[in-house]
């Protein structure tokens, strides 16, 4: 590929047009192994990425060849405290200085045999088990990788088996199954802890399953039930979501009970949630009428990637439905905490009231905020829960969300942004036929304005940061082209800085639980780089230098020039592009795997190179502290 990074192709012939599947070319490796053997590499490769990057682990490691290839090597023992020995090749990216790993095997060595390795189990024990870490996370942190070695090999399989292609599917085909390939950096990324295989293949996205929701009512005085007032009330909610009919059932069926149906709200309950915990967790509150079970009804929905969160697959212009599960996944729990079904519709108004406020986003960036505009959470005292106050809170809630379909205007088509990193069955990556027809470099300008801009708009200038990391963004397109963004998921992944508020009057009284509010203003820089840059846009970088030789450097250069054209195009908020300083030597990135293995308060972040600053020195750009204006460097 040439050195300015252009992209020149033929839509539909690849090679003939200079297309080249070489570097890593990771979906050509696996789709000669089989589905076990692909996914425990991929499951190795993240594991071992991720110490490296995160220091968890030093390695040895020879000098780079010509192209930055080295070897990596990890040392450990045995349960025989023989020493063993984990190699592996892979180099130092430009992207945050992110490892990254070839697709040849990690082999384990001793001195009686080499062969690859073969259980990131033994690798947990071997290598992580000589650091520091707490013997039990270290035990908890190997089952959530036996689990997703076992939960995205079903995956992989059903994938193949399906034979589907990406590029011909909408987007909530695309949202509900038919790509799901879990986080790109966490290692446990698909572990699913609480999910047995039926389990998993009844509610895993990648199969594609119907799912009829639980109703329950819950007493109002022991709960949260909250709709924003433009949304109308909760009664016509639950009307729209399932009928007049079946409406005055649910109210006939608690009177049968002696309970007044005015004193109760209703909410939909995941099947597993209600079959594993809530009907366990729950019996006495069940048994005291605070709790009323009403069956299975409604509409049939698709779990989406995140897997709580669910669709209508019936009617597309309802609102999506966020359910609270007592599951672990990339090592996150998925209950929804009361606060934060509270203040779902408060954050939502806010985002929305700010937005409008702002003539860029609003007529130029056209974001879309599919809001949060309702929720109801069981939140009794928790004081009486005793030893499982932990397991219940949290435990029965839901959030309805804005459905996408009725936001898109004639001739946009959405896919969700991790769909930009996806492969084709044939290795052949998601988004080639758009680089082939637009040209790589201003395909990615656009996707920068589309994308990039308007959450670093709204952070900068707004002062409000979202973690808009790719399962929190879509991308809105007309033919391949981007044109704008939908962000979702704001309830508890809101940051802002008070003083650095444009419009402080609107910002809600949030109390300080909540965590919305940041202390200094680099931690709206860290939020903003770390989830919009180090997680969408590295894994995009690197998946255009691995399948299409598109340079790495170059990718930077024009997300540092589209942001440098912002700043010029809005001089009157130069302070605050100063004060945020996206282009900082270096900023901090969460540490995914040292936090399941550290206890909290170790220091679970640390201090990366920033792309953004490099390619600005390529460019002689340096910023001028006084007036924050970016100038040109005397030579």
């Amino acid at each position: 590929m040439s050195g300015s990074g252009s992209l020149s192709l033929a839509a539909n012939d690849g090679e003939a047009a200079g297309l080249e599947y070489g570097g890593c070319n990771r979906p050509a490796v696996e789709a000669a192994a089989d589905g076990y053997t692909a996914v425990r590499r991929r499951v190795f490769r993240q594991l071992i990425e991720s110490v490296l990057y995160e220091g968890i682990v030093q390695a040895g490691k020879e000098e780079p060849d010509d192209s930055g290839i080295m070897l990596f090597r990890l040392h450990g023992l045995t349960a025989g405290i023989e020493p063993v020995v984990y190699e592996c090749r892979g180099r130092i990216t430009s992207s945050f200085g992110r490892v990254r790993l070839s697709d040849a095997p990690v082999l384990r060595r001793t001195e009686q045999s080499v062969k690859e390795a073969d259980s990131p189990a033994a690798f947990v024990e071997e290598v992580l088990g000589q650091t520091e870490a707490d013997r039990l996370k270290l035990a908890a942190f190997a089952g959530e990788l036996e689990q997703t070695l076992l939960h995205d090999t079903l995956a992989y399989e059903e994938r193949i088996r399906r034979g589907l292609r990406l590029q011909t599917l909408d987007y909530d085909e695309l949202e509900s199954g038919a790509l799901n390939d879990g986080h790109p950096y966490h290692p446990a990324y698909k572990s699913r802890i609480g999910f047995d295989p039926a389990d998993n293949r009844a509610f895993g996205p990648e199969f594609q399953p119907s799912i009829t929701l639980m109703w329950a009512a819950v007493r109002l005085t022991d709960s949260v039930a909250v709709i924003d007032s433009e949304a109308g009330s909760l009664e016509e909610l639950w009307r729209q979501e399932l009928g007049e009919t079946v409406l005055e059932q649910f109210r006939h069926r608690l009177m049968e009970k002696g309970c007044d149906p005015a004193a109760y709200g209703l909410l939909p309950v995941h099947p597993w949630q209600w079959r594993e915990h809530i009907s366990r967790l729950f019996l006495a509150d069940i048994r005291s009428k605070r709790i009323i079970p009403l069956g299975e009804a409604g509409d049939c929905y698709l779990p989406q990637q995140s897997i709580r969160t669910v669709a209508n697959r019936m009617n597309r212009g309802k609102p999506y439905v966020k359910l609270s599960l007592n599951l672990i996944n990339t090592s996150s729990s998925r209950q929804l905490l009361p606060l934060f079904v509270e203040n779902a519709p408060v954050v939502t108004r806010w985002l929305k009231r700010a937005a409008a406020q702002d003539r860029y986003l609003t007529e130029e960036a056209r974001l879309i905020l599919l809001g949060e505009f309702a929720g109801v959470s069981y939140a009794p005292d928790q004081a009486a829960a005793g030893l499982l106050a932990g397991q219940k809170r949290g435990a029965l809630g839901c959030i309805w969300r804005e459905s996408l379909s009725a936001q898109l205007e004639e001739g946009e088509t959405a896919v969700p942004f991790t769909m930009l990193c996806a492969l084709e069955a044939d290795g052949r990556p998601y988004i080639s036929s758009w680089l082939a027809e637009h040209g790589a470099d201003q395909w990615l300008e656009q996707l920068m304005e589309a994308c990039v801009l308007p959450v670093v708009h709204l952070a900068v200038v707004q002062g409000i940061a979202l973690e808009a990391h790719a399962q929190n963004m879509v991308l809105i397109h007309r033919n391949g082209r981007p044109v704008r963004a939908a962000l979702k998921d704001f309830h508890e992944d809101v940051l802002f800085y008070r003083p650095a508020l444009l419009h402080p009057e609107l910002c809600p009284p949030f109390t300080e639980d909540t965590g919305f509010e940041a202390g200094r203003m680099d931690q709206v820089r860290y939020l903003t780089l770390g989830a919009l840059f180090f997680i969408n846009l590295s894994e995009l970088a690197l998946l255009l230098a691995e399948q299409l030789g598109y340079e790495e450097d170059r990718f930077w250069d024009i997300a540092a020039g589209s942001l440098l054209r912002h700043m010029e195009r809005f001089p009157e908020h130069a302070d605050r592009f100063e004060a945020v300083n996206l282009f900082a030597e270096t900023t901090r990135v969460e540490q995914l795997t040292k936090r399941r293995l550290y206890p909290e308060g170790h220091g679970l972040m640390h201090e990366v190179p920033n792309p953004l600053y490099t390619a600005a020195k390529r460019r002689g750009i340096h910023a001028n502290r006084r007036t924050g204006a970016y100038r040109k460097a005397d030579v």
